[in-house]
């Protein structure tokens, strides 16, 4: 008789979705996009330096923490990654990320090179990387210009963040894939195709070599 083989055996590891680009090209739009298509999905809230903003949540949108006690969860290695930011720090507490994969829950990441390449460096199998690319230097400037009615940047702001751009772009082929977001809804689409692909790779499957032996077994 050939043993009963229980596909809820088979588990899944999350993964790290980890999406950069230079300010203007898409990259929030396309994560909140994710975000609502995969319920399994979570954002990873950071932890920063800078001061709350008009409306921000603390433990929602970041934790907002002093530089001494920033620099505390650096010591305690409380921090997957961090960096300075437009004169700020960021960093990704460790402890919420960790429990999260290991519930089979995604994460979704927004952090710059910097923290990219940390986070390559401790946790490479978990890490899936997406840079995305503005069709043009022209649309990037207009997207960023468009925005700063929003946000009320100053034209100095503008120039700094297009300044930053070339320094960010260039970082582009430290990443699994690229996506030039023309359309915005091809580019989302692009990314969840991404997202697809990675759920299902071998080494994310837990029980899978016990599952396989069993189907064998019984051929």
């Amino acid at each position: 008789m050939c043993k009963e083989l229980k596909l809820e055996n088979l588990t899944r590891r999350g993964l790290m979705y980890i999406m950069s680009s230079p300010s203007g090209a898409g990259k929030t739009t396309i994560t909140r996009a994710l975000l609502e298509k995969n319920p399994d999905m979570q954002i990873s809230v950071s932890a920063t330096t800078r001061p709350r903003r008009a409306g921000e949540v603390h433990g929602q949108d970041y934790y907002f923490v002093s530089i001494d006690e920033f620099r505390d969860m650096i010591d305690r290695g409380d921090m997957l990654e961090h960096a300075k930011v437009f004169e700020h720090y960021y960093g990704t507490p460790r402890a919420p990320v960790e429990k999260a994969l290991q519930e089979g829950r995604d994460v979704i990441f927004d952090i710059d090179w910097q923290g990219t390449q940390q986070m390559r460096e401790i946790a490479s199998d978990d890490v899936v990387t997406v840079f995305i690319l503005p069709p043009s230097r022209q649309i990037l400037e207009g997207r960023l210009r468009s925005r700063s009615r929003d946000t009320r940047e100053t034209e100095e702001q503008i120039r700094h963040r297009m300044s930053k751009a070339t320094d960010e772009i260039s970082h582009y082929a430290e990443y699994d894939y690229v996506i030039i977001n023309e359309n915005i809804d091809t580019a989302i689409a692009d990314a969840q195709t991404i997202l697809d692909g990675e759920r299902v790779k071998r080494r994310r499957i837990k029980g899978l070599s016990d599952f396989v032996r069993g189907l064998m077994s019984g051929l």
